[in-house]
């Protein structure tokens, strides 16, 4: 039995450090955006669409908004589909099992790479299905790699963030690409195969330490529960219970009715729509995805006008934004802990775990939406040092941002909806991340190339996400005054 117990420990453990890896490296290269954008325009993707144009005083300087265009337009629909499709890996996770949903996010990301490794400025076009393919298929290994959080028990928020943190720092992978071999494609492209090819054996293998079939269970969580008093602690169901014995019809009516509002019983995914949760957190994650993506995608034009056109201050930016964001593994395991900070204390009599844990994600939403606001607040600031502390709190806020809402998906609701609830919250969001291209759109077409009102717009935006931690700091709150009652009733029973 002990050599069994150790024989698990040692498989968790690789399980858990092969997939960091991997989300480490490759599953989110996607959003190290700005440094292969900058790479991409000085090998002359898109160069075609630069025009000569006049200044009011007769110069002549080249026009370059259409290629910018263009670029944006790629980063939108990369993320467009990276959200829109999560819906599809989900199904396929929950329908065909782990191994199947692997060898499809594996099939996507090797043929976006090797279609990024053979694109060249005359065949610009390549970009949009390499970099959506790319997209896809990282966030369906993000999906699969999540799930072994699960063997974790009471670290399982700090583990999923861990990953989720991985993913958002793996965007430095570009970085790596822009500093080391900018402009000799042959060595580009001989990474691009390594990449690959290690990307195929770290695949592989934690293909192999996960179950083929099926997902991993939530320890100490049943899958199907029959009864809805199943996940309260046993202690409080027979109170309510012998309690409920002694009662009229009525009274008893009213006593069962707290029960169940007090229970986390699975629902159905139909229900799981349309409650309220699911609304505030799609919305929550909507507002603040399309601030970071609309920062993402437009850094680079941001920066030359900052910067009146100088290509070494855009680049050394470029470098810094880099930079914070590999720093993401190190920040977001500390929105796991805080989500997890309440099972290394004692449980509270009567509580059950999904309240308990609900209680700590509401510190985590709230700090969260704050930081997005600080964020947008020094994003709409032109001042060029300033985006310095711009870009550190945007890492900070963005690995948050995913670990956060993967939780908060696993302890609302029930883990046999898992895979499909993360995948429609992100294929709407996705919806709403078309908004960016508009943005961008106005900024170049309108506002002529000043994004301020943007930025303000935004900004107010993004206050509409406070609504999600109030919301469940609400439902919490109403939970303990049930609990305070049902204790209230079962005191009484005991005194007569």
């Amino acid at each position: 039995m002990l050599l069994r117990l150790k024989l698990f420990q040692v498989q968790r453990g690789l399980c858990f450090i092969t997939g960091m890896v991997e989300c480490l490296f490759f599953a989110g290269i996607i959003f190290g955006w700005p440094s292969l954008e900058f790479l991409l325009k000085s090998q002359g993707f898109f160069g075609s669409f630069c025009v000569n144009a006049t200044n009011s005083d007769g110069s002549q300087f080249q026009d370059c908004r259409g290629q910018d265009e263009q670029f944006s337009l790629v980063f939108t629909i990369a993320s467009f589909m990276n959200n829109f499709l999560t819906f599809l890996n989900g199904v396929i996770f929950d329908r065909f099992g782990t191994l199947v949903a692997r060898l499809f996010g594996l099939a996507l990301h090797t043929g976006g790479i090797l279609m990024l490794a053979f694109a060249t400025p005359a065949l610009s076009m390549m970009l949009y299905p390499a970099l959506s393919f790319i997209a896809v298929g990282g966030m369906m290994l993000l999906l699969t790699n999540m799930q072994a959080a699960n063997l974790f028990g009471a670290h399982r928020s700090t583990i999923i963030t861990v990953y989720n943190g991985a993913f958002d720092s793996s965007s430095g992978v570009f970085l790596i690409v822009k500093v080391r071999l900018s402009g000799r494609d042959a060595f580009w492209q001989m990474l691009i195969f390594i990449n690959d090819d290690l990307h195929f054996v770290a695949t592989a293998h934690v293909s192999g330490r996960h179950p083929p079939e099926g997902q991993l269970p939530v320890p100490g969580r049943r899958q199907h529960p029959s009864h809805a008093q199943d996940h309260l602690p046993k202690n409080l169901v027979c109170a309510i219970m012998n309690y409920s014995n002694t009662l009229q019809k009525k009274t008893k009516q009213t006593c069962l009715s707290i029960l169940s509002a007090l229970s986390s019983s699975d629902k159905t995914f139909r229900e799981c729509v349309l409650s309220k949760f699911f609304f505030l957190v799609l919305l929550w994650l909507s507002v603040i995805q399309l601030r970071h993506y609309l920062f993402i995608g437009t850094l680079n034009p941001m920066l030359e006008r900052l910067a009146d056109g100088d290509a070494s201050v855009v680049s050394q930016y470029i470098n810094a934004f880099a930079f914070c964001q590999m720093c993401g593994l190190l920040v977001a395991p500390i929105n796991g802990l805080i989500m997890d900070r309440h099972k290394r204390k004692p449980p509270v009599a009567g509580m059950s775990e999904q309240e308990a844990d609900l209680n700590s994600a509401v510190v985590s939403f709230f700090l969260t939406s704050l930081m997005a606001l600080v964020f947008s607040i020094c994003a709409s600031i032109p001042v060029l040092p300033l985006q310095y502390f711009t870009f550190v709190m945007q890492m900070i806020n963005y690995s948050f941002l995913y670990g956060g809402m993967a939780t908060f998906v696993t302890v609302a609701f029930p883990p046999c909806h898992f895979g499909k609830l993360y995948g429609l919250i992100f294929a709407l969001s996705a919806v709403f991340s078309l908004l960016q291209y508009a943005c961008f759109a106005v900024v170049e077409e309108v506002l002529d190339g000043d994004p301020l009102y943007v930025n303000i717009a935004l900004t107010v935006l993004i206050l509409s996400s406070f609504s999600h931690p109030l919301s469940v700091f609400l439902h919490c709150r109403a939970l303990a005054s049930q609990r305070a009652k049902v204790n209230t009733m079962a005191d009484m029973n005991i005194v007569t």
